[in-house]
């Protein structure tokens, strides 16, 4: 069963259009990955989804329900959950506090304290850094902790934009480890939107190559990995 089903979807800026008919499903407990490059309208496309950017046409329907034009909050109440290009932490606010943040809308407190459990164990980093100020953890503590506070909604699908950007690859290759863990031990959906598409399609089942606002081309993301125009493009490989 889809749990998130995108059809014909246009988005525009203004009178500039940057999403042409674009298509997108992802079925539940399925990792699907996003990729193209910069520019392409990919954070664009996360952002309408989560409802962040209006839609000009199209359909959204998540968890079965169509939510074009239903506000942020009630995509989030419903189970999506970003984790923003750039963090976008509350930088002058405790870890936790930062963290309890992505459980506002909850009202299941003790699933909410088992699920801040939940978190510490796939980011130990994170509950010896508790107390500390948001803004001076390092790129991939402050990831981690992005990463954790999308966790405290308990969604059903995790919406991630440009998790590599800035970080070490080592930093990278933990989290992705993380992400994969998630969606295999959880069943959580995933939708990874990255410009380092290697990382990307090896963690995916599928994939959907974004370029210039529309979807040029999708299926297996092994198969996606080996073909030769995403190994030329993407990869700088023949």
């Amino acid at each position: 069963m889809s749990i998130l089903v995108v059809k014909d979807l246009e988005v525009k800026y203004g009178d500039t259009q940057v999403l042409w008919g674009l298509d997108l499903t992802i079925e539940r407990g399925e990792f699907v990955a996003l990729v193209g490059a910069n520019g392409a309208g990919k954070t664009t496309f996360l952002k309408t989804v989560v409802g962040l950017l209006p839609a000009a046409a199209g359909s959204l329907r998540f968890a079965g329900e169509e939510v074009f034009g239903m506000p942020v909050e009630y995509r989030i109440r419903k189970g999506m959950a970003m984790v923003p290009e750039g963090r976008r932490l509350f930088k002058g606010m405790s870890v936790m506090d930062n963290l309890m943040i992505g459980a506002y809308f909850r009202e299941d407190r003790r699933q909410v304290h088992e699920d801040l459990g939940r978190v510490f164990g796939y980011f130990p980093e994170l509950e010896r850094l508790q107390k500390r100020v948001a803004g001076d953890l390092s790129g991939g503590e402050q990831q981690m902790c992005a990463v954790g506070r999308a966790l405290m909604a308990s969604p059903g699908l995790l919406l991630v934009d440009e998790m590599s950007l800035g970080l070490a690859p080592v930093v990278v290759e933990r989290l992705a480890e993380v992400l994969a863990k998630i969606n295999v031990n959880e069943r959580m959906s995933v939708l990874l939107v990255e410009q380092d598409v290697e990382i990307a399609l090896e963690l995916s089942s599928r994939g959907y190559v974004l370029d210039n606002g529309q979807v040029t081309m999708s299926g297996d993301a092994g198969e996606l990995l080996r073909h030769p125009q995403i190994r030329e493009a993407y990869l700088g490989l023949t």
